[in-house]
């Protein structure tokens, strides 16, 4: 084979052995070139991977140094390379599960709901019930779906549509009555069963812990149907670039699954995870959460999370004064301050990392405040504290400094500030213009000293990070609207997007020393795009797609050419 046929190869194909072996005593297996390699500040163009590690980041010579007779060789085609996007706040196992059900993200209407709900019901007869998520309150009048609506799309079957959020449940009357709710159930502690002001019969809204109610008779997938699903969201997950992600809440019934993947050797995503922590918790259940850690010793289990409210389209965030369309409501706090601080002590001392759930501007200075004392009253750990508040929709312009000043992580959903009808016809109505103008601020917080960690919430909204990459860099939904953003001094620029995504997420985790960054020694999870972003307008970033997505210096998804 002539050299200038083999130089011609190199440029055409994604993979070519490399035609002359090298002295050097660590040849690469993998080495990635014609890149523009995301590392600000420098304009290196290819980078070697060798086993879990990148070896070497640099010129198409520094890198070349590392051929060996068995080094394989990638053409990035001037395209950029980023390192692996990490998830910083998904739910994995609900994701994943989703992927078979009834999807309405981004469904804007009640004629594009209807026709994807009867569609999906008309494809799956055999399925008893009909299961989906996704919608949002901005597209019913009110802010809130009916029964009545259901039952007109599902009429020969219990159906739940679970809102994007997680939060609420619209259930249709078949469900009602396979759950025995009617105008006699009491309201659960935390929830509301949603009534007719004139009959008090249930609209067919569950709110909070009301969904619960569901549990019971809801069927529930076999262990055969969670792994089949996990391993479809792992897939997903390779699909879209991202390599790692934090599974924002999980039990021992759900990391047994992650370990019987892992002994099968399925876990080809990289998981941290966070185990939900009770209410009202005592010395005795943090015992209890300490034996979960020791009983899988192979997966990485450093987090606690909490809650402190719910959220505001359904005026179950906590504010600091009263919603504007309730004058009488500060929302519906998942636990008291003096509980939350207790709480969130307890497990200071014991070393855990603490992730609370705080949206409204009351649960978010609830929250700071609670991790300022913590401070205070115990010793410094070993290790820094990297606590992290979770969603931060509405902040105080008092606390938002708060985040530089006490270590604390801003883990934001990009997407979530997605501007649609949801956000003007229900979000922004429910707080007023004055608070609603500083939402989503992730460029305060950043400005300010606060460390972003960037992700998506999956499956409140899609797992794709293009779509929050999307919302952080223009404040404008797909369809460029509004025109002027919304907030839009809060947009950010592409290198800080990126960032937030992949070092920051890393950083969230205590693991910015290994992943998170394409630099010599750290873990081989890398992205190779399809375009160079950073000659993309920032409104077409989201159009390109993800070429080749490595993990653990394995390629593990490949773009049809």
């Amino acid at each position: 084979m002539s050299r200038v046929f083999a130089i011609l190869l190199v440029f055409t194909a994604s993979f070519v052995i490399a035609e002359q072996p090298n002295s050097n005593s660590r040849p690469a297996d993998l080495i990635i070139e014609n890149a523009k390699i995301f590392m600000p500040g420098t304009n290196h163009v290819a980078l070697a991977i060798k086993e879990n590690r990148i070896l070497a980041v640099g010129t198409h010579a520094e890198v070349e140094a590392h051929i060996g007779p068995n080094t394989k060789r990638l053409n990035a085609r001037g395209c950029t390379v980023t390192p692996g996007f990490h998830d910083a706040h998904v739910h994995f196992l609900s994701g994943s599960l989703g992927l078979s059900q009834v999807d309405l993200s981004d469904l804007d209407s009640i004629a594009a709901i209807e026709t994807k709900i009867r569609s999906f019901a008309d494809l799956h007869p055999n399925q008893s019930w009909v299961v989906g998520r996704g919608w949002v309150y901005g597209t019913f009048q009110d802010g809130l779906p009916t029964k009545a609506l259901l039952d007109r799309m599902v009429p020969d079957r219990p159906a739940v549509m679970k809102c994007y959020d997680g939060h609420t449940l619209w259930v249709n009357s078949q469900a009602l009555q396979a759950a025995k709710i009617d105008r006699d159930t009491m309201n659960p502690e935390g929830g509301i069963i949603v009534r007719d002001p004139a009959t008090g019969e249930p609209t067919g809204v569950l709110k909070e812990a009301a969904q619960t109610l569901m549990d019971s008779v809801l069927p529930k997938p076999t262990l055969s149907d969670k792994l089949s699903a996990l391993r479809r969201g792992i897939a997903e997950a390779h699909r879209l670039g991202v390599t790692s992600v934090l599974d924002a809440g999980v039990d021992r019934e759900e990391l047994e699954l992650f370990e019987t993947l892992r002994k099968n050797g399925g876990l080809s995503l990289r998981f941290t995870f966070a185990l939900t922590g009770r209410k009202n918790m005592s010395e005795t259940d943090a015992d209890q959460l300490t034996a979960i850690r020791q009983d899988f010793p192979e997966l990485n289990v450093p987090a606690v999370k909490l809650f402190v409210d719910g959220v505001i389209e359904s005026h179950t965030a906590v504010l600091l004064s009263a919603y504007a369309n309730r004058p009488t409501s500060l929302g519906l706090p998942e636990t008291s301050k003096d509980d939350l601080d207790r709480i969130v002590e307890l497990l200071d001392r014991r070393g855990w990392q603490i992730l609370v759930h705080a949206i409204g501007d009351g649960g978010v200075r609830m929250t700071l405040d609670a991790f300022e004392r913590a401070q205070k009253v115990n010793p410094l750990p070993a290790n820094p504290r990297r606590h992290r508040l979770e969603h931060v929709e509405s902040i105080s312009k008092a606390d938002i400094d708060r985040f530089g000043r006490l270590g604390v992580i801003a883990s934001m959903q990009p997407y979530h500030a997605n501007p649609n009808s949801n956000i003007f016809g229900v979000w922004a109505v429910n707080l007023g213009a004055e608070r609603a103008s500083r939402a989503w601020v992730w460029k305060s917080i950043k400005d300010a000293g606060g460390q972003l960690a960037f992700g998506s919430d999956w499956p409140v909204v899609g797992l794709d990070p293009r779509l929050g990459m999307h919302t952080a860099l223009t404040r404008q939904t797909l369809r460029g609207e509004p025109s002027a953003g919304f907030v839009p001094e809060q947009r950010l620029t592409l290198e800080s997007v990126i960032d937030a995504y992949t070092r920051g997420s890393a950083f969230a985790e205590f693991a910015d020393g290994k992943k998170g960054s394409l630099a010599a020694g750290m873990l081989a999870d890398v992205v190779v795009w399809d375009q160079d972003l950073f000659s993309l307008p920032v409104d077409q970033v989201h159009t390109a797609k993800v070429r080749t997505t490595i993990v653990r210096g394995r390629v593990v998804y490949q773009l049809s050419d």
